[in-house]
């Protein structure tokens, strides 16, 4: 745990701005903007995903931003996702920061009439660059710690 005796104005904008990069991948997740979540990456972006958190062989690897069109428009198969993160830690390097983010992601599907929920807990280990101003994601690994399926009760 960092203890902060004091922050100056352009580190806690720098946090800020991170941590609204962040939330903002999660709501373009939510709200199906593929185009809008893209934007958050760099041209030469590395995603990497891990299935299993325990495994040291990623399930999927891509290195340019136009390649994660397919992966993000496949949420629309999801007839809603809610995405809670949680503690977030940042470490700053001037134009350069690495961080670690905790998420909780709900996935609604329907199917024959029954509602089943998808719950997935991950966690993101990000690069982020500062490229004229702007906080964006350089490399996003996705791992995978557990998830859960189960009946879903109720209305909508």
């Amino acid at each position: 745990m960092t203890t902060h005796l004091s922050i100056s104005g352009p580190e806690a904008a720098d946090r800020l701005a991170i941590r609204e990069l962040v939330d903002a991948y999660s709501h373009c997740a939510d709200r199906r903007d593929a185009k809008g979540q893209m934007a958050l990456f760099t041209k030469d972006t590395h995603f990497v995903v891990y299935m299993d958190a325990k495994s040291s062989t990623p399930s999927m690897e891509l290195n340019r931003r136009e390649d994660l069109a397919p992966v993000f428009g496949d949420l629309n198969k999801y007839e809603a996702t809610t995405h809670f993160n949680g503690q977030n830690t940042v470490v700053l390097d001037g134009d350069r920061a690495t961080g670690e983010l905790y998420c909780i992601a709900h996935h609604v599907s329907s199917s024959g009439g029954k509602r089943t929920i998808f719950v997935a807990s991950l966690r993101y280990y990000d690069t982020f660059v500062k490229a004229d101003g702007t906080w964006l994601f350089a490399e996003r690994k996705l791992l995978v710690d557990w998830t859960d399926t189960r009946p879903l009760g109720g209305g909508s």
